[in-house]
C-alpha cells in the first residue's frame, strides 16, 4: 500500500452501510494492510457486531453523523435512493478536507445533487466498483471482491482529478487490487444501462417467466441444465437494491430494453434463414471483445 499517498490523507475512513460492498471493503483494506482507523455506520446492532467480529471496521456505530465526524474518507455504502438522502444530510458533520466518495450503481442523480452541496470544503467524488455477487449482505462480504474489477470514478468536475485526496483515493482503489477508470456521469449511466442493468433485468425477467410457465404445469424444472441456471445467476439479486437503480436511470434502461425488444424481434424472424447466422457471429465478436479488455 502506498503509505504516504494514503494513510497521511486517509487515517480515518468512516463506512456507511455495511452489507455486501461495505464489508467488502473494509475487509479488503485491513487485506491491502492499511493502519488507519476504519469505523462503519449500520442501524441494526447485529450488523455492527458482526462487521466488528469479521474484521470489516474497528468500531461501529449507530448514529451515522458520529459515524462520519472526524473521518478523512466517507464511503456511502447504501443502496441508491440512501444516498441521496445522505448527501445533503451529513455534508454539515464533516471536516473541510474530508473525501465523499459512493459505490452507487448509478451516478447522474448523485452527482447533480452532490455538486451543490460539495466542492469548498469537503469534496464528493462519485465511485462505482463494479464488482458485487448475485447475494447481498454483511455475510457474503469477501476481501478480494475488488481485485481485478473495474472501478469506475466520476468526479463533478474534470479539475477534481488533480486534487490530493482524489489522487489518494485512486492509490486506495489501486491497492485494493482494482483499477480505476474515469468517466462523466451521462456516459456511465448509458453504458451500465447496458452492461449491468439490462442483463439484470433479462435475468430476472427469464426466471419470472419460467416460474409462470412451470407453475401452469407447462415446463418441468428438472431439465434445467447449467445454461439456464447460468442466464439467470442474476436472478438472486435482490429488488431492493435494483428499485433504486431503475428509478434513477429509467432513461437509458427503457432505451437499452427497446433495443433488446427490436434485437429478439429480428432473431424470431430469422429462425429458419442464414441471418441467424450474422447474429451468432457477432455475438462471437463480442466475446471475442471482452477477453481483450479483461
Amino acid at each position: 500500500m502506498e503509505t504516504i499517498k494514503i494513510e497521511i490523507h486517509f487515517r480515518r475512513v468512516a463506512i456507511v452501510g455495511l452489507g455486501l460492498l461495505g464489508g467488502s471493503l473494509g475487509l479488503a483494506l485491513k487485506k491491502a494492510g492499511f493502519t488507519g482507523r476504519i469505523v462503519g455506520y449500520a442501524r441494526r446492532d447485529e450488523t455492527r457486531k458482526q462487521a466488528i467480529g469479521a474484521g470489516a471496521v474497528d468500531e461501529g456505530f449507530a448514529d451515522v453523523a458520529e459515524a462520519v465526524s472526524g473521518a478523512d474518507l466517507v464511503v456511502l455504502a447504501t443502496p441508491v435512493a440512501v444516498i441521496l438522502d445522505h448527501l445533503p444530510n451529513l455534508q454539515p458533520h464533516l471536516v473541510a478536507h474530508a473525501l465523499i466518495t459512493d459505490v452507487g450503481s448509478t451516478k447522474r442523480r448523485i452527482c447533480t445533487l452532490a455538486a451543490q452541496f460539495y466542492g469548498r470544503g469537503p469534496l464528493f467524488l462519485g465511485g462505482h466498483p463494479m464488482a458485487g455477487k448475485e447475494r447481498s449482505g454483511l455475510e457474503n462480504a469477501d476481501a478480494r471482491l475488488f481485485e481485478n474489477a473495474r472501478y469506475v470514478l466520476t468526479p463533478t468536475k474534470p479539475e477534481d482529478l488533480n486534487d490530493h485526496r482524489v489522487q489518494a483515493f485512486r492509490a486506495l482503489v489501486t491497492a485494493i487490487g482494482a483499477r480505476p477508470f474515469i468517466s462523466d456521469p451521462a456516459s456511465h449511466d448509458m453504458a451500465v444501462a447496458y452492461l449491468s442493468h439490462l442483463p439484470q433485468l433479462l435475468s430476472s425477467g427469464l426466471a419470472s417467466l419460467i416460474d409462470e410457465k412451470h407453475a401452469a404445469k407447462d415446463l418441468m424444472l428438472e431439465v434445467a441444465a447449467s445454461g439456464f441456471r447460468d442466464v439467470t445467476r442474476l436472478a438472486d439479486s435482490p429488488y431492493s437494491v435494483w428499485r433504486d437503480i431503475c428509478l434513477t436511470n429509467t432513461e437509458n434502461i427503457q432505451m437499452a430494453l427497446d433495443a433488446l425488444i427490436q434485437k429478439l424481434e429480428s432473431i424470431k424472424m430469422h429462425l429458419g434463414d442464414r441471418e441467424l447466422e450474422r447474429e451468432f457471429l457477432a455475438a462471437h465478436h463480442l466475446r471475442d471483445k471482452l477477453r481483450e479488455v479483461s
